[in-house]
């Protein structure tokens, strides 16, 4: 029987408990007020969706040089946590923007990056959805999931590389200490999230494969 504590979940649950009553307890942003504190949660998604793919493309390419199911298992898993944390990443991202800019949306660089890279993996998954063929559904998506990690990069540097509304990225170094430990707490709860949801969604995809290779000789067999 597997036992049911694990010890990511549950110090990423004590984290989230906490991280509320720390980020209510930070003072107001002088201009921006209650939605500054969105920044406790946008930013650590975004944090998460930038780790998630370059993992992602990390297994992709350990796949593509050597084949190994266990490099595909593990890249499907980033990638579904890359879309997710894009998602959250892009939603709360326009409501910080409408108060801050008085926009939802501008073609920004960093805006316009974030999204061509969360479209990536959006594709992603698509293309895994659609290709019925074991191998070349590994190969294919191992692909893009290399391609999309390069984009990373880019999304990190964009506002250095180009003129840019977002701000720059922020640090402990240059944020206020009033600020600096809610969004500390629920960086290391997401990233604890992240490590436990991986390694599951990955147990996840092991066990699909062996789905298929067992219905795959099921078919071989009855002809």
């Amino acid at each position: 029987m597997r036992k049911l504590f694990n010890p990511f979940l549950a110090l990423a649950a004590v984290i989230f408990v906490t991280a509320p009553v720390v980020i209510a307890r930070a003072p107001f942003e002088s201009t921006m007020g209650l939605v500054q504190k969105i920044f406790y949660y946008h930013m650590p998604a975004a944090m998460m969706m930038l780790l998630s793919a370059i993992f992602c493309g990390l297994v992709s390419a350990a796949f593509l040089a050597t084949k190994r199911q266990v490099f595909d298992n593990f890249a499907v898993a980033a990638a579904e946590l890359t879309v997710l944390y894009g998602a959250i990443a892009m939603v709360t991202g326009p409501l910080w923007a409408r108060k801050a800019w008085g926009v939802w949306w501008v073609w920004d660089a960093r805006l316009t990056s974030t999204l061509v890279l969360f479209l990536i993996f959006v594709g992603y998954l698509a293309l895994r959805a659609f290709v019925d063929d074991a191998e070349q559904r590994a190969r294919w998506s191992a692909a893009v999931g290399a391609i999309g990690a390069i984009n990373v990069p880019i999304v990190y540097m964009s506002v250095k590389w180009w003129r840019t509304l977002h701000q720059p990225q922020s640090s402990p170094s240059t944020l206020d200490p009033a600020y600096t430990m809610g969004l500390r707490l629920n960086a290391i709860a997401l990233l604890l999230v992240t490590i436990y949801f991986i390694r599951k969604r990955y147990e996840i995809a092991r066990l699909e494969r062996a789905v298929e290779h067992l219905a795959e000789a099921a078919a071989m067999g009855g002809k």
